[in-house]
């Protein structure tokens, strides 16, 4: 087929592709110059010189970070609670959802959940209640703490439950009449069609809870336990004049700011998000849209 392009239509194209062109360049940019302000010698990056390319080049800021065991330690304890938090809430969001889709004449109380859920999303308790209840039940400076307020997201079970509607029903009709129970239609037959929507809520979770910090200051008396977000964001650079007993020493002191670690610290943090992202982004578009149709 043979489209007759006209002068205003290639005009619109051209346009459209610049402000594409000008939409990655602004969402790329922060990071290279992150990136490059982490590769920079401290004088350079202060006096606001570093643009898209290090000034000075050197890997201090990065020595510095990695030199420190409690680094490593708090992003064992970050990767443990992203896993153990991303398999729970899988499984807990996915099996909230598949009653909630029923209609009412299945579910009778189903309305009654979903206001429910509804509910607590948009209001909670606030903050003193929430650290009464973590009090009362032991799990001050527990690794428990991270993971179990974390569990469940009602934004992500909302999204399965619509996407779960748009599944035709004669496909369940057929697995009831061949002697399908509700666990086998769950994992057998829902959880494998809802794989779109079911990747693109798990991206979710997995930046939320990287990136989340507030439970490991509030809870945690040790910052071995806390998080590596937790952890990060209470670094600084710190001199002691007892421990600059020669002169390589003054240099390796000089050679980091806080400027430049914090755009290490910024990096680190965010790259395992940004390395896992691509093998989730085919199921993005489709998992959003596909979900965000009914209620």
């Amino acid at each position: 087929m043979v489209r007759n392009v006209t002068p205003g239509a290639k005009a619109a194209d051209i346009a459209l592709l610049v402000l594409l062109a000008l939409a990655a360049f602004t969402c790329i940019f922060p990071i290279v110059h992150n990136l490059a302000i982490s590769f920079s010698m401290p004088a350079k990056a202060e006096g606001g010189f570093v643009t898209v390319y290090p000034r000075g080049f050197t890997v201090a800021a990065y020595t510095k970070l990695f030199e420190d065991t409690t680094f490593f330690q708090t992003f064992f304890v970050s990767v443990k609670r992203v896993a153990l938090t991303t398999f729970l809430s899988f499984f807990i969001s996915l099996l909230m959802a598949y009653p909630l889709s029923r209609t009412n004449r299945e579910f009778k109380l189903r309305n009654a959940y979903m206001w429910l859920l509804v509910f607590v999303m948009m209001f909670n308790g606030g903050l003193i209640p929430f650290y009464l209840i973590v009090k009362q039940l032991g799990l001050m400076n527990s690794f428990w703490v991270l993971v179990l307020p974390m569990i469940i997201n009602v934004y992500n079970v909302i999204l399965i439950v619509n996407y779960f509607r748009t599944i035709p029903k004669e496909l369940d009709e057929c697995a009831s009449m061949d002697g399908a129970g509700p666990w086998y239609k769950v994992f057998r037959i829902y959880m494998p069609l809802a794989m779109p929507v079911l990747a693109t809520t798990t991206l979710f979770l997995l930046v939320t809870v990287w990136n989340e910090f507030m439970l490991g200051m509030i809870f945690m008396r040790s910052i071995e336990h806390a998080p590596l977000q937790t952890y990060m964001q209470q670094l600084v650079v710190r001199i002691d004049p007892t421990l600059l007993k020669s002169v390589d020493d003054v240099k390796r002191m000089a050679s980091v700011s806080d400027k430049t670690l914090g755009a290490a610290k910024i990096f680190v943090s965010m790259f395992p998000i940004m390395a896992m992202y691509p093998f989730l982004q085919r199921y993005f578009i489709s998992g959003i849209t596909l979900g965000s149709v009914k209620e």
